[in-house]
């Protein structure tokens, strides 16, 4: 099952990251996990979960894996022309 896409906002540099933990915090709200839940499941402590989620810091694509892990999602990237939408994060589905 496919979730909400976001766009990136062009003018900014951070604009990857911040649409990735966008899409990292709407997943966790359809699924009513919080971020003790998350970090419970990567293993760190809250508030290094909240670090990742502040939207502040560089994230990296070792963290950003981390993160699809705990929530037992993937993640697609999809390189499309700037107007349409970059980022897809999919429920894992078990046959």
């Amino acid at each position: 099952m496919a979730f909400r896409r976001s766009t990136p906002d062009e003018g900014s540099p951070g604009a990857l990251a911040q649409d990735a933990v966008d899409e990292i915090t709407w997943y966790m709200r359809e699924h009513k996990m919080s971020r003790a839940d998350l970090a419970a499941s990567m293993g760190v402590s809250p508030g290094r979960v909240s670090q990742i989620l502040s939207g502040d810091e560089n994230l990296t694509l070792r963290t950003l894996g981390a993160v699809v892990k705990a929530l037992g999602a993937r993640i697609e990237f999809t390189l499309s022309e700037a107007e349409e939408e970059s980022i897809l994060l999919v429920e894992e589905t078990h046959g």
